[in-house]
């Protein structure tokens, strides 16, 4: 599963640079690095803190197609949908706002924050 999720990621990279020598569109490339980085990173961190609680994991995994879509829209479609590609960020959001509500044990998770 692991080298499914490289290959998908070092894909997408391919795509958004042959998308570039396809248009030679510099704006758009910049774009596409930069909400694609950004994007792994909110993965990452939803799957940093969504290890104790199961329901969060599975909805980052199912948000994280989405946004890959979202991505891969807009290098195809020149469209970007913002709260398509940034919807993963809601699981960090809902864990903190979880723990906070109910009380945490992993309050270690938190220095992943700030």
């Amino acid at each position: 599963m692991k080298t499914l999720i490289i290959l998908a990621i070092l894909a997408t990279f391919v795509m958004i640079f042959v998308s570039y020598n396809k248009n030679r569109d510099l704006k758009k490339l910049l774009i596409t690095v930069g909400t694609f980085t950004v994007l792994l990173y909110i993965l990452w961190i939803g799957f940093r803190v969504s290890v104790a609680i199961f329901p969060l994991k599975i909805a980052n995994i199912v948000l994280g197609f989405f946004a890959w879509g979202g991505v891969v829209y807009y290098m195809l479609r020149d469209r970007y949908i913002w709260w398509v590609i940034f919807s993963p960020l809601l699981i960090p959001l809902l864990f903190l706002l979880f723990s906070l509500i109910g009380g945490s044990r992993y309050e270690d998770i938190w220095a992943q924050f700030f």
